[in-house]
């Protein structure tokens, strides 16, 4: 039997998929149940684009279910603690310019799990992330891209 991933994440991190889980349980599953019990009551299943589109989410939500069940089992909490501020590391934020003359830009590596680049938080199966593991402040950096490599210097991590 293949062994589980791992799913490398912060405690604020797992904290949120719990609250999602239990969102998708109590709520959504009950929402989803309750629009399949009123569609069916339209009556032929064949044509009824109400139940097929309630059962299509039912898929989505039970499917989502399991995946996030999966992550908070085989979750692997980082102790931010512990970890050192001298080296870029999963749990650190770390900020960075782009060379020559770019933008200062700062993001905390997370596991793939809790990743959001909106909020700023990037995978660390990410080109970007993977390039500035183990790195330190005042190294600079070639980081492969979709769009082509770039050169970045570590500014700062905390």
């Amino acid at each position: 039997m293949a062994a589980e991933k791992v799913f490398p994440m912060t405690l604020a991190g797992k904290e949120k998929l719990e609250q999602e889980l239990e969102q998708l349980k109590s709520v959504k599953r009950k929402e989803v149940v309750e629009r399949i019990k009123i569609a069916r009551s339209f009556g032929d299943l064949s044509e009824n684009s109400e139940y097929d589109s309630a059962k299509e989410e039912q898929a989505f939500v039970e499917g989502r279910i399991t995946t996030l069940e999966n992550m908070i089992r085989n979750a692997k909490i980082i102790d931010e603690a512990e970890m050192s501020t001298d080296s870029v590391a999963l749990g650190r934020s770390v900020t960075f310019i782009e060379l020559p003359d770019g933008e200062e830009e700062t993001y905390i590596i997370v596991g793939s799990a809790e990743a959001d680049p909106f909020e700023g938080k990037i995978s660390n199966d990410s080109p970007i992330a993977k390039s500035l593991l183990g790195k330190k402040v005042g190294d600079e950096v070639s980081v492969q891209t979709p769009g082509g490599d770039m050169v970045v210097k570590i500014t700062e991590i905390k």
